[in-house]
């Protein structure tokens, strides 16, 4: 399997910013869209964000527009998604995936069940 890892997760207060890595194999990023998920505690999982492999754009949900950017670094083996304006609702284990299918695609199940996964990182927001 592709070794996918989160990192920078923590416990901040409302308004704090964070900001998770996620690394991965290079080669997998040059055909590869990268999203990030979270799953709150008794929630659905839910896409987040999602970066493409060809030209950078990214898509976002609409609960983080203007606060959360996905940023892709030069080697392009790693991603970032930098959080701004950080609210409780964002209390979630977020999750990073790359999967065969452009971002146009990555709520569906077919990105979902495709994906290679990291264990999660943990973002805890205290009001």
């Amino acid at each position: 399997q592709v070794q996918v890892v989160e990192s920078g997760g923590g416990l901040v207060h409302s308004g704090d910013s964070l900001t998770l890595s996620c690394t991965f194999p290079e080669s997998h990023a040059t055909n590869y869209a990268i999203a990030w998920f979270r799953r709150a505690p008794g929630k659905e999982r839910e896409g987040v964000s999602c970066i493409s492999p060809s030209d950078g754009s990214s898509n976002y949900v609409d609960s983080v527009k203007g606060r959360f950017t996905i940023l892709r670094e030069d080697s392009k083996n790693r991603v970032y998604l930098q959080m701004n304006n950080l609210k409780p609702e964002d209390t979630a284990v977020y999750y990073c995936a790359i999967a065969g299918w452009d971002c146009q695609y990555y709520r569906s199940s077919s990105f979902h069940n495709s994906g290679d996964w990291g264990p999660g990182t943990q973002v805890t927001v205290f009001k």
